[in-house]
């Protein structure tokens, strides 16, 4: 079972490795609503608007819309000290 959660993992990070922008988008909404806590017609709501949204539009630059997505990824999977600093390494300088 353990080998099974990690060769999905695994998987998971290869296919996020060659995102492109539209996924790299979905992946961002996807943290923000989550850290939001939206469940239900919210969360659509929030999706509708969030992927609909022009990246230019938000002032952000693609290094800190990374910057964005790794620091919801982090929180989502509650990192604190030494292992969130070495999750925001990885995730940031991951192409």
């Amino acid at each position: 079972m353990n080998k099974l959660v990690i060769a999905l993992l695994l998987s998971c990070v290869c296919i996020s490795a060659n995102a492109g922008p539209q996924q790299e988008k979905m992946k961002t909404c996807n943290a923000d609503a989550k850290t939001k806590a939206l469940a239900g017609d919210e969360r659509k709501a929030f999706m509708k608007e969030c992927l609909s949204a022009d990246g230019a539009s938000t002032g952000l630059t693609a290094q800190q819309n990374k910057m964005k997505t790794c620091n919801a990824d982090a929180k989502t999977k509650a990192l604190a000290g030494d292992e969130r600093k070495a999750f925001m390494k990885s995730c940031l300088s991951a192409k």
